[in-house]
């Protein structure tokens, strides 16, 4: 049961990813239709992420009164669906507003999904959370590359979406079904859940290098091929091949970063990613020619690959209930996807693109820093009896060492 859970789990976040990405491949035919500058197209990204955040905080009541597994089974259906509300907005007002609806679906999607990811690998008792994201990543990849097929094949964009949003809505609902049912988190007890779920203490410090991992993300992601283009002249098509070096690293990354969360702990697999990242902001920062930078450009993809995943694992363990622990880390974490764009700009157009990315090592550095954040908290064994007392003594003499080896 566990194994099929897992597997419908990341049907879910392979599904979110997918979505993602198609409607990212096909921007440029909304704004050509829509005649948008780069000024308007900004804002509209600015509206989606608007959306997320504004209910970012309010997603946890919304899990924790209906449990993870039906939250993400209306969830993952609505936000398919939305994908073809921006093929078909008449103007930049609606379609303004269309993002901000698609914003939100996925932020309480995303809240909802990896709610259940912990609830998932807590039954499992082994790191899932990485190669969960890494499907997300495929997802993303995977839409785009429908999204260039539909393109080269001049697919009305809005028949595509419309395909792609039944797929993924059906392959969603499906999915859901193979979730481990459970009452919604905190109910039996009564617990109160903040209609406002902005975190505090240990959450609020996860949350901050939650938002210095995507800080790095975002200014890798968005900045890679204007950075080759503008800085070492590469040409557009040679620059592209950065974006891609870095979303594919990033990718391998999680694919394979709950391998060495499972034998050398969380916290030490954020403190590799810590260097790694700022070993690869600096080399982007000084890079005499682009063979280098894309070196540089693939260490940050390692760098921040599973340290989002961990973040939200260690934010589920470490809150109330996941719901309430997701939420709150998320709240502050995603912020950096509205403050990446409009401070590497700003130091850009003050200094350089270079001096932007020196900056963003100091964000990486953070991220080695906070490592200590993420040691796992070891089970209580007291209350096990029999063979559930075996399995503990396993599981929490295992926690003791990857700690120790952490340290």
């Amino acid at each position: 049961m566990a194994s099929a859970e897992r597997r419908a789990v990341g049907v879910t976040f392979f599904v979110n990813g997918v979505v993602s990405g198609t409607f990212a491949s096909r921007l440029p035919w909304i704004a050509g239709r829509l005649h948008l500058s780069s000024g308007t197209l900004g804002l509209v990204g600015l509206a989606t992420s608007v959306g997320a955040l504004v209910t970012m905080p309010f997603a946890a009541q919304f899990v924790h009164r209906y449990g993870p597994k039906a939250t993400t089974r209306v969830l993952i259906v609505a936000f398919s669906a939305a994908l073809v509300l921006p093929a078909v907005a008449p103007d930049l007002l609606v379609l303004a507003a269309v993002m901000l609806i698609f914003g939100a679906l996925a932020g309480i999607n995303d809240n909802a999904m990896n709610a259940q990811a912990i609830e998932a690998e807590r039954r499992i008792g082994r790191s899932i959370m990485s190669g969960l994201h890494g499907l997300w990543s495929l997802g993303v990849l995977g839409g785009a590359l429908i999204g260039s097929l539909s393109a080269r094949s001049h697919l009305n964009p809005v028949i595509q979406f419309a395909v792609v949003a039944i797929a993924a809505a059906g392959a969603g609902a499906v999915a859901s079904a193979w979730f481990a049912g459970q009452a919604p988190a905190g109910a039996a007890a009564g617990q109160q859940v903040p209609r406002f779920a902005w975190p505090h203490g240990r959450l609020l410090h996860i949350g901050l290098v939650g938002f210095a991992a995507i800080f790095v993300e975002f200014a890798a992601n968005d900045w890679s091929a204007v950075f080759m283009h503008w800085d070492l002249h590469s040409s557009q098509a040679a620059a592209a091949i950065a974006t891609g070096a870095f979303a594919g690293s990033m990718a391998a990354g999680r694919l394979s970063g709950d391998i060495a969360v499972r034998r050398i702990g969380p916290a030490l697999s954020v403190r590799g990613c810590g260097l790694l990242g700022t070993a690869g902001c600096v080399l982007v920062a000084v890079s005499p020619d682009a063979p280098a930078a894309l070196i540089g450009f693939i260490l940050i993809g390692l760098g921040v690959s599973v340290v989002v995943p961990l973040v939200f694992a260690a934010a589920g363990r470490s809150g109330p209930s996941p719901a309430i622990g997701v939420a709150g880390v998320a709240t502050v974490s995603y912020g950096a996807g509205m403050a990446a764009p409009s401070v590497m700009g700003g130091v850009a157009d003050i200094s350089s693109l270079r001096i932007a990315f020196a900056v963003v090592a100091l964000l990486a550095a953070g991220v080695g820093a906070g490592a200590g954040l993420f040691a796992r908290s070891c089970p209580d064994r007291s209350d096990a009896a029999g063979p559930a007392a075996v399995a503990g003594d396993s599981l929490a003499e295992e926690c003791q060492r990857l700690n120790r080896r952490s340290a």
